[in-house]
């Protein structure tokens, strides 16, 4: 038995994660709860099967824009992914150093609201058994009126499941904290029971598959009328997030063994795999569970447990019972996953003073980012007390403006102001899966008719991100307030 590889000083991180653990991480960051209790949303957004286009499209653009990650990823393997990136592609010493702290501004609200979102749809499924854990002890709502952008308005939403999403976090954060070599064995632990979940119902729902159910389509299904497109821009949304978390790989770059060949390779696997798992597991729920069902469900915003319905059908109450301890199991995979990748980019911005200092302190005995872990978990417990709708509307929103489409296009800026940067890795059809990856994001926020709300959150994030790094930048006299400010910027 070999021993764990040792940190050289107090504060490298261990390579200690091979393409198998990396893969792991990513298709457990990518399932999730998303797929179990988002296929209800999806169905009102299109109202009928023909919702699975946006499970279809959102595969596409999930393998475009990791063509995007894949080459970043292997160009510059350390930790911190976009971060890293942004900061390169437009400057370490110009304009990439505000646009890399608006990246980490961002996500000290985005990622806490993603690991929310799958504690809550945690804890959606454990009222399944427990039904009065969905009803609201207290729900209060607070407009801000804001000038020129109309009004930004949060809904908080206190019942039974927010406590148990509020202990599902605390229990990741337990786990997670200890040494990164200690995490492959429990990644591929929880990854098995996400696969085990998923090829249960699979197999269930194509030995008792309904064709006819499947594809009974409502009139004029297919019309490429004004509200079919806003509703598949509605259904992408959903699908989006269902996808997202095949980067999760790119935030853990100094930990990633041989990174420039496992990170691109980590990447297109678990978009392969998990777009296949996908699309067959929810065209065989639709062939049990009819979608008229689902559409109330989704509109209603309540009762998206519809796995545990599946099976009820199929086998009973056992069945029902034991798939929702399955779908719990993959949930809890899911903020696991979520809180050790984005623990990882808070630390490298602190490493180069790009952020706060405190978020660069590693653990004195296990090696890792602390601070950064147990901020992240403080503020998604916050993030516990708002509706999933909400959660995920404005986590897509929010990442799509501030994020992916500054990424997506930064690509191509560092192609041609960089052309003798190496690359392991080479976009295929280079620049076509960027541009198409930006195409559908934009789709994706212009085709909704209620992206307002979550466009004035991302605006919100912009100025506060914008003014805070102005301020620290006078007081340290960095860009745009240093004499070398005019200095060249480039990738080094």
């Amino acid at each position: 038995m070999t021993s764990d590889p040792q940190p050289t000083t107090d504060d490298q991180l261990i390579r200690g994660v091979g393409l198998s653990t990396a893969t792991a991480l990513n298709m457990i960051d990518m399932i999730g709860v998303g797929p179990f209790i988002t296929i209800p949303l999806i169905i009102s957004a299109m109202g009928g099967p023909q919702a699975m286009l946006g499970w279809i499209l959102g595969a596409f653009f999930a393998i475009c824009d990791g063509l995007v990650w894949a080459e970043l990823g292997a160009a510059m393997p350390g930790s911190g992914g976009s971060y890293r990136y942004l900061r390169e592609i437009y400057g370490p010493k110009r304009l990439g150093k505000l646009i890399s702290f608006l990246f980490i501004w961002q996500l000290s609200f985005t990622a806490p609201l993603s690991i929310a979102s799958g504690a809550i749809g945690l804890a959606g499924y454990v009222s399944f058994f427990w039904p009065s854990l969905e009803q609201p002890y207290m729900s209060r709502t607070w407009i801000l009126n804001l000038a020129h952008m109309g009004s930004l308005e949060v809904r908080w939403l206190v019942s039974g499941a927010t406590f148990v999403a509020i202990g599902v976090i605390l229990l990741a954060l337990a786990l997670l904290y200890r040494k990164i070599t200690s995490i492959g064995w429990l990644s591929k632990i929880l990854l098995g029971g996400v696969v085990g979940t998923m090829s249960w119902i699979i197999i269930s729902g194509l030995t008792h598959f309904n064709l006819a159910r499947a594809l009974s389509f409502p009139p004029n299904a297919f019309q490429l009328s004004p509200q079919f497109f806003l509703g598949l821009g509605a259904a992408m949304l959903v699908a989006t997030y269902d996808y997202w978390g095949y980067y999760n790989v790119c935030f853990l770059g100094d930990e990633i063994k041989d990174p420039t060949r496992n990170i691109p390779r980590a990447l297109l696997l678990s978009i392969i795999l998990v777009g296949c798992l996908y699309i067959v597991m929810n065209l065989s729920i639709l062939g049990v569970v009819p979608w008229q069902e689902m559409l109330q469900s989704g509109s209603g915003n309540n009762k998206l447990y519809v796995v545990s319905i599946f099976m009820q059908r199929i086998y009973g109450s056992w069945a029902a019972n034991l798939v929702t301890a399955l779908v719990m199991w993959t949930a809890f995979a899911s903020v696991f996953s979520l809180m050790l990748g984005y623990s990882r980019v808070p630390y490298a911005a602190a490493l180069d003073g790009n952020y706060f200092r405190a978020f660069a302190r590693v653990h004195s005995e296990y090696r890792f980012p602390y601070v950064s872990l147990l901020a992240l978990g403080g503020v998604a417990i916050l993030c516990c007390f708002l509706s999933l709708a909400d959660v995920i509307a404005a986590l897509v929103v929010i990442r799509i403006t501030l994020q992916f489409l500054v990424q997506a296009i930064g690509l191509i800026v560092l192609r041609i102001r960089r052309p003798d940067l190496p690359r392991p890795f080479r976009m295929w059809l280079y620049p076509i899966p960027a541009l198409f990856a930006s195409v559908g994001f934009i789709y994706v926020l212009i085709s909704r008719t209620n992206s307002l709300k979550q466009i004035n959150y991302a605006l919100v994030v912009l100025i506060t991100g914008v003014l805070l790094y102005l301020v620290r930048a006078w007081r340290s006299h960095d860009w745009p307030f240093s004499r070398e400010s005019s200095a060249d910027g480039g990738v080094r």
